[in-house]
This record gives C-alpha cells, sequence and structure tokens, in this order.
C-alpha cells in the first residue's frame, strides 16, 4: 500500500514538474524577453481588484481624517496643502505622486530653497512619523499608478543610475508600502531596499502582500526606521555608496 501511494505521489509530482515546465514556456513565448512574468493567478488576476476595492473602501473611510489634516497643513505649512512630485511607476512611466505637505518653502537670500532639516517642521515630522502624509497615494492607488504594496516610488533622476538588476524594481507598479519598508524603512542602506524590492517583484503572493500590509501597521505604530542615519530624510541614491541628502523617502 504504501509503495502504492509512493509511486502515486512521485507520478502526481511529475505531472505536476511537466505542468510548471509547459507553463514556462509559454510564458516566454508569451512574454518578449526581459518581461515581467507574473509569479501566479493573484498578480495576473486579483491583485489589482483588490488594490481598488481597498483603496476606495480606505478613502472613505479615513476621509474625515484626510480632512482635518489638509486644514492643519493649510494652517502650519500653507499652500498647496497637496505636494505633487514626479515619480516613475510600471516601465518607468511618470505619473504625479501625491502626498501631504510637510515642507514650508523658506529660501535664502539668493531665493535658493533652504535644506530640509530647515524646512521640514514640527508638523511635517509627525505627519511622516505616522505616514499619515501618504494618505493621498490611495488616489494613485485607484487611477492604476500606484499598488497597495509595491516598491516605493522614487525619483525620476535615478532611473538611468539602477544596474539592470535594480532596475526591475519597475517591472511591477509601485507601491504604498513594500518588504523594503517593514524591514528597515529608511534606516537601511539603498542597496538593502533594492534587494528587498527584486525580492519582492520576483514572489509576489497574495499571503505576501498581507503579511506586508499587517506589518505595515505595526511599523508604524512603532515608529521604526523613519529616518536615515543623521538625517531627517533619506539621503540621496547615487548608483553607488554615496549619497546626497534631498527630500526622497
Amino acid at each position: 500500500m504504501r509503495k502504492r501511494l509512493r509511486i502515486i505521489l512521485c507520478m502526481i509530482g511529475i505531472l505536476l514538474i511537466m505542468a510548471d515546465q509547459s507553463k514556462q514556456r509559454k510564458d516566454k513565448e508569451k512574454y518578449p524577453e526581459n518581461t515581467h512574468i507574473p509569479y501566479g493567478l493573484y498578480e495576473k488576476y486579483i491583485k489589482r481588484s483588490m488594490d481598488v476595492i481597498l483603496s476606495a473602501g480606505a478613502l472613505i473611510i479615513l476621509s474625515p481624517v484626510m480632512i482635518v489634516i489638509a486644514f492643519l497643513v493649510r494652517v502650519k505649512l500653507g499652500t498647496p496643502v497637496i505636494f505633487m512630485q514626479k515619480r516613475p511607476g510600471k516601465n518607468g512611466k511618470i505619473f504625479d505622486n501625491y502626498k501631504f505637505r510637510t515642507m514650508t518653502d523658506k529660501c535664502d537670500e539668493n531665493g535658493k530653497l533652504l535644506s530640509d532639516e530647515i524646512r521640514l517642521t514640527t508638523f511635517g515630522k509627525k505627519l511622516r512619523a505616522t505616514s499619515l502624509d501618504e494618505l493621498p497615494e490611495l488616489i494613485n492607488i485607484i487611477k492604476g499608478d500606484m499598488s497597495i504594496v509595491g516598491p516605493r516610488p522614487l525619483m525620476v533622476q535615478y532611473l538611468p543610475r539602477y544596474n539592470s538588476i535594480q532596475a526591475k524594481r519597475h517591472d511591477v507598479l509601485p507601491g504604498f508600502t513594500g518588504l523594503a519598508q517593514v524591514n528597515g524603512r529608511n534606516s537601511i542602506s539603498w542597496e538593502e531596499k533594492f534587494e528587498w524590492d527584486i525580492k519582492y517583484v520576483d514572489h509576489i503572493t497574495f499571503c505576501g502582500d498581507w503579511k506586508i500590509i499587517f506589518d505595515t501597521v505595526k511599523t508604524v505604530l512603532k515608529k521604526e526606521g523613519i529616518n536615515a542615519d543623521n538625517d531627517c530624510t533619506m539621503q540621496e541614491f547615487m548608483g553607488s555608496s554615496k549619497y546626497l541628502t534631498e527630500e526622497a523617502k
């Protein structure tokens, strides 16, 4: 009986391997070389629908909070209340990334903006610490610019600085949160961030996304990894281990 069971299990295993190899061959024929191949049915068919439903629901539920934040930003920091910045999304497509404003527009005598440390107010730091400044990104998710989970959208000027591996982070939609955000956020190096991003891109699953979502809530509540060492904001990625400070997180 056991021998027969082993034979049956082996046959099932062989059939599964053959089916997987067949799927990989079909995917290679369907998708051009260097194009991201969806990891499974969830990424291919379910993830986008879940993004729209959850973000729309969150936008409705959190709308009173967003109205209060918008009022406080207007009073404490002025206008515009919503800070819009060009960010690269899937396949490097540029979109307008929405956030609540956290900095002032203070300039020196020559009209040049002062450093981030000076322009980032106490109120702005609190918004960032709680990630409430990122709530307008829910609109980006509904529009299809972003996903709930994915690599964070970074600066446009970084695009030519990525190596071939790092550039894979743009094979999928950028996210409201991601693996890098629950594994150090701004306290880890760019190399470590990109390693987490690529790990996510290569293995997108339903359970994995929900684990990241729950871990994000815990990370925000604990206020972990908000700032890079010795900086109020993350440093600029220069394509190497050399960074410059700027507003990018």
